[in-house]
């Protein structure tokens, strides 16, 4: 998703019109239906403001979504290229056993016991 289109999603989900929320943010409707519409992009100010109103994080808005992007980011499909789909499927459904400081431990003995080996 582009930053428009956050803006619309976000405007939408917060239940503000079109001119509520350029009357809050002070622009013009316009100026909001060109950003929505992807047919200009805002400046950082103008994010700024626009998140204020809508009291989100800016970072919201301008996260950047591919809508056919695959839901596991790069690193994580490459982990499990590397140590295999049998191993990534046992450890994750082990993982899902415990908390996440009881994964950091398990991770710190496994760490510990190599450093040892080498």
């Amino acid at each position: 998703m582009s930053v428009g289109n956050n803006i619309r999603k976000y405007r939408e989900m917060k239940k503000f019109s079109k001119e509520e929320l350029a009357l809050k943010a002070r622009m013009g409707v316009h100026t909001l239906e060109s950003y929505e519409s992807n047919e200009r992009t805002p400046e950082l100010d103008t994010v700024l403001k626009i998140s204020t109103v809508l009291d989100i994080p800016a970072s919201e808005l301008m996260e950047f979504h591919d809508e056919d992007e695959s839901p596991f980011d790069e690193e994580l499909t490459q982990l499990v290229q590397d140590i295999g789909v049998k191993s990534s499927k046992l450890i994750l459904r082990k993982a899902r056993d415990f908390s996440e400081q009881d994964v950091l431990r398990a991770m710190n003995l496994l760490y510990d016991l190599n450093q040892q080996k080498n």
